[in-house]
């Protein structure tokens, strides 16, 4: 699979985990959380608290994530190399494993959906396997170019020199000279 086909793949792939994990404004002590019973904010309890520690190291977490996605996709704009994408990639996976294992570690604590770890375990394998197939193309280096139909064929092309090349009057010329000059 070329590169060129497989980031589009991933920038899909890499979307449905991200409008997932925006529903972060509903885990508790969070901005946009429910504050003195009313969604929002508001009450009369104060201003909202900030998140928990391992909220916050979560949110990191997701932005370095999607850091390195936006770089693939810069990368597939620009038309990398696949040497170039190899490295993005592993840049990513390993990202996103740091990211599983804080929503793992810290889910529950920020109100993660259950079902959000699922589909980022699923758009991981996916991404795994594209990366994979794009660092092993990187593995193979250039492809030689193939040979020239010249090369194929065993000839070499013939260019005429000046001594080669026939005199004549021009394109009417017969073996018995110029019909016009009669």
């Amino acid at each position: 699979m070329t590169l060129y086909r497989a980031l589009p793949l991933v920038a899909m792939l890499m979307a449905v985990p991200w409008a997932a994990s925006a529903q972060f404004g509903g885990m508790p002590g969070m901005p946009g959380g429910m504050t003195g019973g009313v969604p929002g904010g508001g009450g009369f309890s104060g201003p909202p608290m900030a998140p928990p520690p391992g909220c916050q190291q979560l949110l990191a977490l997701r932005d370095e994530t999607q850091k390195h996605g936006m770089a693939i996709q810069k990368a597939n704009e620009r038309k990398a190399s696949v040497q170039e994408a190899c490295r993005l990639f592993k840049n990513f996976l390993a990202a996103e494993t740091k990211f599983m294992k804080g929503i793992e570690e810290n889910g529950r604590t920020c109100g993660v959906p259950p079902d959000l770890l699922k589909q980022i375990k699923e758009s991981h394998t996916r991404a795994a396997q594209i990366g994979k197939d794009v660092c092993e193309a990187a593995a193979q280096g250039p492809r030689p170019a193939g040979p020239s139909l010249s090369d194929a064929l065993g000839s070499t092309p013939v260019v005429p020199d000046a001594s080669t090349s026939k005199k004549g009057a021009g394109t009417f010329d017969t073996l018995e000279g110029s019909p016009l000059m009669r």
